[in-house]
């Protein structure tokens, strides 16, 4: 028997999910075998194994919980069955994917037996991933619309709560216009994505949870916000996405998003496990550091976002201030596992941990600094 809807966790600005994604499929197989094709057993069983390896440094880096919110994984059942049935036993959050991956309109990957899938393995939240960008042709966009809005009625019809990954790709038109996808995020894609989230809106998709590409300033993100919350008949909370940017990046839109009360966690995957995979695969690394690895930069982006919520709290007492950045044991315990099993080569800590260890170091020079007190006569 499934567990009812209104029993289910629900992330909000108070309460986030942090998703590690490890759905990958097709881009899985070509990035770490080079291969788009079927896969032989042999093969199939080394991408399983490989998402293993993902899975351990999610448990790993949430062994001891997480500051607020749950930590869960965003994983497909076709080379990660196992890992989504032990997801369930350790009491993490569990979504999957019900699209056929790789495709550029929206398709489900067992057709109209989906139903039986997501009953067969009871996530939280099932997932869609879209491609949407509002300058395409109509006949594409009503497609796009008609499809997902079936989805969004089944849901509703039975309960159940999903994930909508939006991306809004920019054409080749709105490249050249906007001279490359950085500028193009910062001055085309939230008015863009508002945009679709209203089509959608008005065509009947009302996703629980909108896992949206990062924003680069707050006020392009408050516009998408804005557009979200105008449905007050369905309200959605928004997650942020990795979109296989480079950490810093993550970071970046992590930061922008968390103080934001309509953010309510973020589901990256590639930013963070690529690197490490690569190079235990490549035999540069072995098992137990890929492991620490990708757990460090999961553990890293979750407490970088607490603590940039922690920042609009005011009355917590274990928020870092500017004020009063000293090194408290709660943040160099956060600190500490940030760095455990990252690659010292090329990694790159949040602001507020990089102040605290200096306000530190200031701290103690000046304590070195002050004159020896004279004996008493």
């Amino acid at each position: 028997m499934t567990t009812p809807a209104g029993s289910r966790f629900s992330p909000s600005a108070a309460s986030p999910l942090f998703l590690l994604a490890m759905d990958h499929r097709n881009s899985f197989a070509e990035t770490f075998l080079g291969i788009s094709n079927e896969r032989d057993n042999s093969e199939l069983k080394k991408l399983q194994d490989a998402k293993v390896v993902i899975y351990e440094a999610a448990r790993q880096a949430t062994a001891d919980g997480v500051p607020v919110g749950r930590a869960g994984v965003l994983v497909d059942e076709h080379l990660g069955a196992e890992i989504a049935r032990r997801a369930k036993e350790d009491g993490l959050v569990l979504a999957m994917p019900i699209e056929k991956s790789g495709t550029e309109l929206f398709e489900l990957e067992y057709g109209e037996e989906f139903v039986e899938h997501v009953e067969t393995f009871d996530p939280d939240f099932f997932k869609v991933l879209v491609r949407y960008n509002p300058v395409n042709d109509e006949s594409t966009r009503v497609t796009q619309i008609e499809r997902l809005a079936r989805i969004s009625a089944w849901s509703e019809e039975v309960g159940r709560r999903w994930l909508f990954e939006l991306l809004v790709p920019p054409t080749g038109e709105q490249l050249a216009q906007y001279e490359d996808q950085y500028h193009f995020d910062v001055q085309a894609r939230p008015s863009l994505t508002a945009e679709t989230i209203t089509a959608m809106r008005e065509g009947g998709v009302h996703p629980t949870v909108w896992k949206l590409e990062g924003y680069e300033t707050a006020e392009g993100a408050q516009e998408v916000l804005r557009t979200v919350s105008a449905d007050i008949d369905h309200q959605a909370e928004c997650i942020v996405l990795g979109r296989n940017a480079p950490m810093s990046r993550v970071e970046h839109w992590i930061e922008t998003a968390a103080p934001l009360s309509g953010f309510a966690g973020f589901a990256v995957g590639r930013s963070i496990w690529q690197e490490p995979l690569q190079g235990l695969l490549a035999g540069q690394i072995d098992r137990n550091e890929a492991v620490e690895s990708i757990a460090g930069r999961y553990r890293a982006l979750i407490d970088d976002y607490c603590a940039h919520q922690r920042l609009s709290a005011p009355h917590s007492s274990e928020a870092f201030t500017w004020q009063n950045p000293r090194l408290s044991p709660d943040r160099e315990e956060r600190i500490r596992r940030a760095l455990r099993g990252a690659d010292m080569r090329g990694t790159k800590v949040p602001a507020w941990m990089a102040v605290t260890l200096l306000a530190e170091v200031d701290a103690l020079r000046a304590e070195a600094a002050k004159p020896a007190s004279s004996p008493k006569q």
